[in-house]
Protein backbone atom coordinates (compact mmCIF):
# COMPACT_ATOMS: atom_id res chain seq x y z
CA UNK A 1 0.00 0.00 0.00
CA UNK A 2 1.21 3.51 -0.81
CA UNK A 3 2.89 5.08 2.23
CA UNK A 4 0.68 8.20 1.95
CA UNK A 5 -2.45 6.07 2.21
CA UNK A 6 -0.97 4.07 5.07
CA UNK A 7 -0.23 7.34 6.88
CA UNK A 8 -3.90 8.29 6.54
CA UNK A 9 -4.78 5.17 8.48
CA UNK A 10 -1.99 5.41 11.08
CA UNK A 11 -1.73 9.14 11.81
CA UNK A 12 -3.16 9.66 15.32
CA UNK A 13 -4.99 12.91 14.52
CA UNK A 14 -6.55 11.46 11.37
CA UNK A 15 -7.52 8.22 13.11
CA UNK A 16 -9.21 10.25 15.87
CA UNK A 17 -11.17 12.22 13.25
CA UNK A 18 -12.12 8.98 11.51
CA UNK A 19 -13.30 7.47 14.77
CA UNK A 20 -15.42 10.56 15.50
CA UNK A 21 -16.92 11.13 12.04
CA UNK A 22 -17.26 7.77 10.31
CA UNK A 23 -19.67 6.17 12.79
CA UNK A 24 -22.16 9.00 12.22
CA UNK A 25 -21.79 8.77 8.45
CA UNK A 26 -22.01 4.98 8.45
CA UNK A 27 -25.12 5.15 10.64
CA UNK A 28 -26.70 7.53 8.12
CA UNK A 29 -25.79 5.07 5.34
CA UNK A 30 -27.53 2.28 7.25
CA UNK A 31 -30.63 4.38 7.76
CA UNK A 32 -30.66 5.35 4.09
CA UNK A 33 -30.43 1.74 2.94
CA UNK A 34 -32.93 0.27 5.43
CA UNK A 35 -36.38 -1.01 4.59
CA UNK A 36 -38.74 -2.66 7.04
CA UNK A 37 -36.04 -2.65 9.69
CA UNK A 38 -33.47 -4.50 7.55
CA UNK A 39 -30.32 -3.07 6.03
CA UNK A 40 -30.03 -3.62 2.28
CA UNK A 41 -26.94 -4.64 0.34
CA UNK A 42 -26.60 -1.13 -1.06
CA UNK A 43 -25.18 -0.02 2.30
CA UNK A 44 -21.80 -1.25 1.04
CA UNK A 45 -21.90 1.16 -1.90
CA UNK A 46 -22.84 4.04 0.39
CA UNK A 47 -20.01 3.23 2.80
CA UNK A 48 -17.63 2.97 -0.15
CA UNK A 49 -18.62 6.48 -1.27
CA UNK A 50 -18.04 7.79 2.27
CA UNK A 51 -14.54 6.30 2.33
CA UNK A 52 -13.76 7.63 -1.15
CA UNK A 53 -14.93 11.08 -0.01
CA UNK A 54 -12.50 10.82 2.92
CA UNK A 55 -9.66 10.09 0.50
CA UNK A 56 -10.65 13.00 -1.75
CA UNK A 57 -10.76 15.28 1.29
CA UNK A 58 -7.37 14.09 2.53
CA UNK A 59 -5.48 13.76 -0.79
CA UNK A 60 -7.34 16.08 -3.17
CA UNK A 61 -9.44 15.36 -6.25
CA UNK A 62 -6.45 15.26 -8.58
CA UNK A 63 -4.94 12.34 -6.63
CA UNK A 64 -8.13 10.25 -6.35
CA UNK A 65 -9.58 8.65 -9.47
CA UNK A 66 -13.22 7.67 -9.09
CA UNK A 67 -14.15 7.11 -12.73
CA UNK A 68 -13.67 3.36 -12.55
CA UNK A 69 -15.90 1.35 -14.93
CA UNK A 70 -18.72 -0.49 -13.14
CA UNK A 71 -17.58 -3.63 -14.94
CA UNK A 72 -14.19 -3.51 -13.19
CA UNK A 73 -14.34 -6.61 -10.98
CA UNK A 74 -12.05 -5.50 -8.18
CA UNK A 75 -10.95 -1.86 -8.22
CA UNK A 76 -13.23 0.70 -6.56
CA UNK A 77 -10.92 3.73 -6.58
CA UNK A 78 -7.37 4.72 -7.49
CA UNK A 79 -5.39 6.87 -5.08
CA UNK A 80 -2.07 8.23 -6.37
CA UNK A 81 -2.71 5.86 -9.31
CA UNK A 82 -2.74 2.93 -6.85
CA UNK A 83 -5.83 0.71 -7.40
CA UNK A 84 -7.79 -0.10 -4.22
CA UNK A 85 -10.69 -2.41 -3.51
CA UNK A 86 -12.92 -1.22 -0.66
CA UNK A 87 -14.72 -3.73 1.56
CA UNK A 88 -16.81 -3.04 4.65
CA UNK A 89 -18.50 -5.40 7.05
CA UNK A 90 -20.63 -4.95 10.15
CA UNK A 91 -20.03 -7.12 13.21
CA UNK A 92 -17.55 -9.72 14.28
CA UNK A 93 -18.07 -12.26 11.49
CA UNK A 94 -15.92 -12.20 8.36
CA UNK A 95 -18.26 -14.55 6.50
CA UNK A 96 -20.16 -11.72 4.78
CA UNK A 97 -17.36 -10.15 2.71
CA UNK A 98 -18.13 -10.37 -0.99
CA UNK A 99 -15.21 -10.58 -3.37
CA UNK A 100 -17.44 -10.55 -6.43
CA UNK A 101 -21.10 -9.83 -7.17
CA UNK A 102 -22.74 -12.57 -9.18
CA UNK A 103 -25.99 -14.52 -9.20
CA UNK A 104 -24.31 -17.54 -10.78
CA UNK A 105 -23.13 -19.89 -7.99
CA UNK A 106 -20.70 -21.73 -10.27
CA UNK A 107 -19.00 -18.47 -11.29
CA UNK A 108 -18.75 -17.40 -7.64
CA UNK A 109 -17.13 -20.68 -6.59
CA UNK A 110 -14.74 -20.54 -9.54
CA UNK A 111 -13.79 -16.96 -8.68
CA UNK A 112 -13.21 -17.80 -5.01
CA UNK A 113 -11.03 -20.79 -5.80
CA UNK A 114 -8.83 -18.88 -8.25
CA UNK A 115 -8.85 -15.44 -6.61
CA UNK A 116 -5.53 -13.64 -6.32
CA UNK A 117 -5.66 -9.99 -5.24
CA UNK A 118 -4.85 -7.65 -8.09
CA UNK A 119 -4.76 -4.52 -5.97
CA UNK A 120 -4.60 -3.23 -2.41
CA UNK A 121 -7.67 -3.65 -0.25
CA UNK A 122 -9.08 -1.24 2.32
CA UNK A 123 -11.10 -3.34 4.71
CA UNK A 124 -13.22 -1.61 7.36
CA UNK A 125 -14.90 -3.65 10.08
CA UNK A 126 -17.77 -1.87 11.81
CA UNK A 127 -18.59 -3.07 15.28
CA UNK A 128 -21.16 -0.76 16.81
CA UNK A 129 -20.16 -1.81 20.33
CA UNK A 130 -16.53 -0.81 19.78
CA UNK A 131 -14.48 1.89 18.04
CA UNK A 132 -13.86 1.78 14.29
CA UNK A 133 -10.32 0.80 13.33
CA UNK A 134 -9.37 0.42 9.67
CA UNK A 135 -7.45 -2.75 8.91
CA UNK A 136 -4.46 -2.21 6.65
Amino acid sequence: MDKRIKKLLTDKDTVTKIQNKLPKLFQMAELESSRAGKIGMEVGSLRERILVALMIYKFGEKNVETEIPITEPEVDVKVFNNPISIKTITGQSFSGVKLIWTVDAESAVNFREHYKPGCDMLFVQINWKETIYPII
